[in-house]
């Protein structure tokens, strides 16, 4: 089969977007996935989404990791798919989707940047070490002197292994502060790499910084190796809500692949 797709990323967070609107693609095999997103042997992206119709959203987002399993929720993939359904004429500076954890609204603003809805955050666990919480993604946070220091690979893969993860496994942040905000990197789970941004991420470390540095700043900067991201909420209660990530989405390219 000749599949027409397109290349996108959100601060060198990278994907490959399908239309499946027709759903001429009933499923793609683990292995079809892997292939495709293979950096050598495929086109090469963290991750790979199918647009679908749904009769109750503008569209429905389905996410897939680079090793073929299927994700959970994706800031920066919300963003490129979001990005995506405006190319093809399914929206204009407004969208409502549906996606692995539920309902998303994102908005482009006059640089068109993309600001994405993401859902409440209802739970944080902490200890001096480490810092755990559900944005879409199961999170671990770690706050580092020097994140550009961190072999993140390695030491990533040790804890998103390790006994208390590796059942479930998770996203492993390593953050800094700097002068205007907060130094993130992350190794993903389902990528199993470190990799150049990550959206979830970036909203589990700016409310996990928020949380426990008792900070009032609640608008805060992100500093990727992709890019710079900007992450916002309101804090009420216990809970953590209109929570947004804002950052661009760019198309690379786009082509045609027999698989």
């Amino acid at each position: 089969m000749l599949i027409h797709f397109y290349k996108y990323h959100g601060t060198g967070n990278d994907f490959i977007l399908i239309d499946n609107r027709k759903l001429l693609l009933q499923k793609l095999s683990t292995d079809q996935i892997k292939k495709l997103c293979h950096r050598r042997f495929g086109i090469g992206a963290d991750g790979l989404m199918l647009l679908k119709s749904n009769p109750e959203y503008h569209f429905e987002m389905d996410y897939y990791n680079s090793d073929g399993s299927g994700g959970t929720m994706c800031g920066n993939g919300g963003r490129c798919i979001t990005a995506f359904a405006r190319h093809l004429g399914i929206v204009d500076n407004f969208a409502k989707f549906l996606a692995s954890d539920g309902p998303h609204e994102a908005n482009f603003d006059t640089q068109n940047l993309i600001k994405l809805k993401m859902q409440n955050v209802n739970k944080i666990a902490e200890n001096d070490e480490y810092s755990f919480l559900y944005t879409g993604s199961p999170h671990y946070v770690r706050f580092v002197s020097d994140v550009s220091s961190i072999d993140v690979f390695n030491e990533g893969k040790k804890i998103r292994y390790s006994e208390n993860f590796k059942q479930e496994g998770t996203n492993v942040n390593f953050v800094s502060k700097i002068e205007n905000g907060l130094a993130v990197r992350t190794y993903e789970r389902g990528v199993e790499d470190e990799t150049y941004s990550c959206g979830t991420g970036s909203v589990a470390s700016a409310i996990a910084y928020y949380s426990k540095f008792k900070t009032n700043q609640n608008i805060i900067e992100i500093k990727t190796l992709g890019g710079n991201l900007q992450v916002s909420f309101e804090k009420k209660g216990d809970c953590y809500e209109n929570v947004y990530l804002k950052g661009p989405a760019i198309l690379v390219f786009e082509g045609e692949i027999e698989i």
